[in-house]
């Protein structure tokens, strides 16, 4: 491997953001998460990839507190990963928009759940959001009349609205055409330098792992097990556009792929 795609440990423990250490998750008989181990300093932009099934969502859902910890240690900003928990916002792969309400409304949706800020303020911040993410203009139009890209857009701002420091994200433009794509990783880039989150991001694209983010970790086959943590070493600020025709991107692609290869057949 290349300096660039060399082993990381990751943040030391005391400063980490996000902390598992020897996390196995069984379901019945089944050993979906073997032994997984990792550090995630604040502000990083990590993502998870590998095979259907092994294990990239378990790791999101213990860290929302949705699946209890069976054997291990996981902790949000050096507390226990507890469900319900402000400091996390967690976006799906669907938008999963309410449809009686308009893009302003499920723009400030999550803002009302936790009962965050004065109704002005919130709608304030939920325009500056929408605007953000390329929405000016139709704050009041229902999810019917938007395009699936827009919606993701809709739920990116609505996301970025709660303000957590802890963002995770499960494939959200997965189902996306390739323009939109493109479109809403240049625009997620963006946010993340300008509100600093520490960004956990499951994809099945090798590429928009590598375009995004500082590390990308590879985990095996069922049962899942990280089996490589990739230092990026590509320059900040990024433009994914641009990435498509630089040589560097390309050879960390092509060795994120060999990992990830031999991890499926291990």
């Amino acid at each position: 491997m290349t300096q660039a795609a060399a082993m990381t440990t990751g943040a030391a423990t005391a400063d980490a953001a996000i902390h598992l250490r020897d996390v196995s998750v069984h379901f019945g008989d089944i050993t979906g998460l073997k032994e997984a181990s990792f550090d995630i300093a604040p502000g990083e932009f990590v993502s998870v990839v590998g095979p259907s099934g092994c294990g990239k969502t378990t790791l999101l859902n213990l860290l929302t507190g949705l699946l209890p910890v069976q054997t291990g240690t996981v902790k949000v900003l050096g507390k226990p990963a507890r469900e319900g928990n402000s400091d996390v916002a967690y976006m799906l792969a669907r938008d999963c928009l309410l449809p009686w309400r308009t893009t302003l409304g499920n723009a400030m949706y999550g803002m009302e759940a936790r009962g965050l800020l004065p109704g002005k303020e919130r709608e304030k911040k939920a325009h500056h959001l929408l605007e953000r993410v390329g929405l000016h203009g139709f704050a009041d139009q229902y999810p019917k009349a938007l395009s699936h890209g827009m919606r993701q857009r809709n739920a990116l701002a609505r996301t970025f609205c709660l303000d957590s420091p802890v963002l995770l994200m499960d494939e959200p433009f997965g189902a996306l055409d390739a323009q939109t794509k493109l479109q809403l990783e240049d625009l997620l880039l963006d946010l993340w330098r300008e509100h600093q989150k520490t960004v956990v991001f499951i994809t099945h694209d090798l590429g928009e792992a590598v375009a995004l983010s500082d590390r990308v970790m590879v985990m095996s086959a069922r049962p899942g097990r990280i089996v490589a943590d990739i230092k990026i070493d590509l320059p900040r600020p990024r433009s994914v556009r641009d990435l498509q025709k630089s040589h560097e991107f390309h050879e960390i692609y092509t060795e994120v792929w060999e990992v990830l290869e031999a991890g499926m057949k291990s």
